[in-house]
């Protein structure tokens, strides 16, 4: 009877269940077990005493709906709820915090975002970090949210299609999650789907009406972001493409030694590259510069997988290559810390002595400049060039030991 009017009060309605989603933001620092147990003793039976005791307040109170939740308070205890609700709100925004450090370091191993520092808070959970780039970008984008939307009732507007976009989001990878990874049939997952992204679809269009009011916003923010991460993406790959055509493939180069042998020296060298096939940049200019080659070469690139930790049969491939060279690569999970030396270490013990002493890390530091060359539009360039200036070098990110170290630079044009 009241279909449009219901269907624009789900803006409102939403309101009373957005918090739910910070539940799973701190998954990955404590496990679903605690979360499940904090939402069944304490959450939820106070959520329900709270929204329940204003509903009560309102049906003896009708005027009481400006503001229930003050104004069924003692006025004696209306000061001490100001400040427990304060710490509240202090709790919650601290648990969307470590979120997005966790978020963001994944989006950074699977190769979306530049690198950053991460440090580890704790010594036991490897999950506890904290980004300070990333701390700090949040400090101002949540000045400028706050003083741009002015007042609670605006900033609302924004939320509801935050929280309503990101369960219709979680609607749909959770169902291609079922049908890829759990092999649930089709015909079990359509009727769940109509029904649940149904229900998105509902709560998503109706806060969409308040697009001028503030929900322009997150949607905005929500586009910045997927640029940044594509910009990223893409420039990396244009630089990918840059570094083979300009170099050998391995294979040729191995095979040049054969024929013209340059001077070699003791110990072993350690190119880090991040194309399997071609000859790492940093071995040429060493070669071209300094004329010589140590007895054992090892061609190393580093690969981040979409699964949380590689396997330790998986965690390192090797090539032999002949000439005293092997192809190595490492891999790991978006969950883990990527620290070379010890994965270098750990497949050493079995299959090749590797002496820290006499073992020196090649790589190369790229200078980047924005070309004519077909790739992204010049603005995209620009953005690549700034993110890439401000990104934690590899060497530092892979723990790379800085007293073995040895970088060549390379320019390169995209």
């Amino acid at each position: 009877r009241h279909g449009v009017a219901a269907w624009l009060a789900l803006g409102a309605v939403v309101l009373a269940i957005t918090g739910g989603e910070a539940l799973y933001a701190d998954m990955g620092h404590f496990g679903r077990g605690p979360i499940r147990i904090g939402w069944l003793t304490l959450v939820l039976p106070s959520l329900l005493l709270n929204y329940f005791g204003q509903g009560a307040l309102i049906l003896a109170h009708p005027d009481a709906v400006q503001n229930p939740f003050y104004l069924m308070v003692p006025q004696v205890l209306l000061y001490p709820m100001v400040i427990l609700a304060t710490l509240a709100a202090v709790i919650a925004t601290q648990a969307l915090i470590s979120g997005t450090f966790s978020v963001v370091r994944e989006a950074i191993q699977l190769g979306y975002l530049p690198r950053m520092k991460v440090i580890h808070t704790s010594s036991q959970t490897r999950g506890q970090i904290y980004l300070p780039a990333v701390n700090r970008a949040l400090l101002v984008a949540v000045m400028a949210v706050v003083i741009g939307y002015g007042s609670s009732s605006a900033l609302a507007a924004g939320y509801g299609v935050s929280v309503t976009r990101t369960m219709l989001i979680s609607g749909i990878l959770i169902l291609t999650l079922a049908h890829i990874r759990w092999r649930v049939s089709a015909w079990i997952l359509w009727p769940m789907g109509v029904v649940f992204i149904g229900i998105d679809l509902a709560f998503v269009s109706s806060n969409l009406v308040k697009f001028l009011e503030g929900a322009w916003f997150p949607l905005a923010l929500g586009l910045a972001a997927f640029t940044l991460m594509r910009t990223w993406r893409r420039g990396r790959s244009l630089v990918q493409d840059q570094v083979s055509r300009d170099s050998l493939r391995i294979e040729h180069f191995v095979d040049s030694l054969l024929i013209d042998p340059p001077h070699r020296v003791g110990g072993t060298a350690i190119f880090l590259t991040s194309a399997n096939d071609y000859l790492p940049p940093a071995l040429l200019h060493n070669l071209k510069h300094n004329q010589v080659l140590h007895a054992h070469n090892l061609l190393l690139s580093i690969k981040m997988l979409d699964v949380p930790r590689a396997g330790e049969a998986d965690r390192v491939s090797e090539l032999d290559l002949g000439a005293g060279f092997i192809r190595l690569t490492l891999r790991f999970g978006y969950m883990e810390d990527p620290d070379v030396p010890q994965a270098l270490r750990a497949w050493a013990t079995t299959n090749f002595t590797l002496d820290p002493m006499v073992t020196t890390y090649f790589a190369s530091r790229e200078s980047l400049v924005s070309g004519k060359q077909k790739g992204m539009a010049p603005w995209r360039d620009k953005l690549f060039l700034l993110l890439s200036r401000n990104s934690t070098p590899a060497t530092e990110y892979f723990s790379v030991p800085a007293d073995r170290l040895v970088e060549l630079g390379t320019k390169l044009v995209i």
